[in-house]
């Protein structure tokens, strides 16, 4: 039959128990505020019995093991998510920042600079304006094209610097992944269960997924294979590296995107890099070619016009703008005009009071030449505006969206896995008095103990 040795037994287990109980409550009350953290829970079981002439008899308990609580699936959720919230992030800021360079509607724009230069011919052809007032309002009216499409293309380079950024911080946290790998592969041998390792890697993959498309499997050994589209990029200890090779596409460098040390050009681009890459490669090109075609028309609307008219001095055929120059990068007056401003061609005859070229100029503002005829130099500005806007709209609606879709699915998340400070206290209650308990039954064993070897066999002396 059991004996007072076994009790005593039975309580040390029992201490044992509660007392690790207790130091993970404590654990998790610690890590409340970790990021990335996940609540960890004893497990535990009665150990195995004893078969007595009396019957089975138990003895005690032990722990199995400990775990943390987490949703996988709420995990794979929040990393599917995740790399849309940083895409559209990203294209968020790049938009508005693009919306502050053309600044509309304000004054002092590109369309008040547009509209400038109109009423400059609309007064030379009515004698209420100079030949160097247009000089002037042209010579603003080019700054303007120069200073966006400057501001563009420095955006753009910008981007450049993101994305040797964002590959560093990719390159880091798979390392520091496959280094994890290693370390939860050696502390788990024996069935064991790295916990805080775990969470760590989890919230390094979770981090990835705003940058990348990320998908991670767990492997037997406990080392997990991450994923980038159909390419793993770690795998167990070791992890691939992303990298940029420098391409001259028209005379400018350009970052292109490849696995590091390979000329292989990443593909199934996601989250936050796909965002800089849409920008740098899409986004911020268009608008730059907008600027481009509205430049071009500008210049060969206007000359040709303005051959065809006769200057102060009578010379002809003289453009007004430099016709080798048809970006908004390069747009300039004729040196011929800006040396000589009694060459700007605003009569059709060069008799005295013919000022039909000037206003001829000045109403182009109402021709209709730019997509498809349909739009007018003005009308076309409009429009690239409206569409910035629109862009602008969606951007911000989609990340709006999808953060607060990613906030949802966290609190979700924390709900199973996050540390509860009211349901740890009352575990520490409760696993404090199950300690007392299991400290007052190894007094009671004792006490029996002391009964049986200094009391029993003198009764009656």
């Amino acid at each position: 039959m059991p004996g007072l040795f076994q009790g005593l037994e039975i309580g040390r287990r029992a201490l044992l128990t509660h007392q690790l109980s207790l130091t993970t409550t404590g654990h998790n009350i610690a890590n409340v505020d970790t990021p990335g953290y996940t609540r960890q829970r004893v497990n535990v079981r009665a150990t195995l019995p004893e078969d007595n002439p009396i019957g089975i008899i138990g003895t005690g308990v032990k722990v199995s093991d400990v775990r943390h609580i987490r949703d996988l699936f709420l995990g794979q959720q929040y990393r599917r998510e995740n790399k849309s919230l940083g895409q559209w992030t990203y294209k968020e800021k790049v938009m508005s920042e693009i919306e502050i360079m053309f600044n509309e509607p304000n004054e002092n724009t590109l369309s008040d600079m547009i509209s400038e230069f109109w009423d400059s011919w609309s007064a030379l052809s009515t004698y209420d304006g100079t030949r160097a007032n247009v000089l002037a309002v042209a010579d603003r009216l080019t700054s303007g094209f120069h200073h966006l499409s400057e501001e563009l293309n420095r955006l753009k380079e910008s981007i450049d610097q993101d994305l040797n950024n964002v590959i560093k911080e990719v390159n880091r946290i798979t390392a520091e992944i496959a280094d994890i790998n290693n370390q939860v592969k050696c502390q788990e041998l024996g069935e064991k269960h790295a916990n805080d390792l775990r969470d760590r890697r989890d919230y390094l993959i979770d981090q990835l997924s705003t940058l990348i498309d990320v998908n991670a499997l767990e492997a037997e050994d406990g080392g997990v294979t991450v994923y980038m589209g159909a390419m793993a990029i770690v795998t167990g200890r070791d992890n691939m590296e992303l990298g940029t090779r420098i391409l001259n596409v028209d005379g400018e460098p350009l970052h292109q995107l490849v696995w590091e040390g390979t000329d292989v050009e990443l593909s199934n681009l996601n989250g936050q890099l796909k965002g800089l890459t849409d920008a740098r490669d899409i986004i911020i090109p268009q608008h730059i070619e907008d600027l481009n075609t509205l430049a071009r028309t500008l210049v060969e609307q206007v000359n040709a016009l303005h051959v065809t008219g006769y200057g102060l001095d009578s010379s002809t055929g003289v453009a007004f703008f430099d016709p080798t120059c048809l970006e908004a990068c390069n747009i300039r007056v004729n040196s011929e005009v800006l040396n000589n401003p009694s060459r700007i061609a605003a009569s059709a005859t060069g008799e005295e009071g013919d000022q039909q070229i000037a206003l001829a100029i000045s109403k182009l503002r109402d021709v209709e030449v730019l997509n498809d005829d349909s739009l007018t130099m003005n009308e076309y500005y409009n429009s690239m505006v409206g569409t910035m806007g629109v862009e602008v709209n969606k951007a911000r609606s989609f990340a709006s969206n999808f953060e607060l879709l990613v906030q949802q699915i966290e609190f979700a998340r924390q709900s199973v896995q996050g540390v509860s400070l009211d349901e740890e206290m009352t575990n520490m209650v409760k696993y404090q008095q199950a300690y007392d308990a299991a400290a007052r039954f190894i007094t009671a064993m004792d006490q029996a103990l002391d009964t049986v070897i200094a009391a029993m066999g003198i009764v009656g002396r």
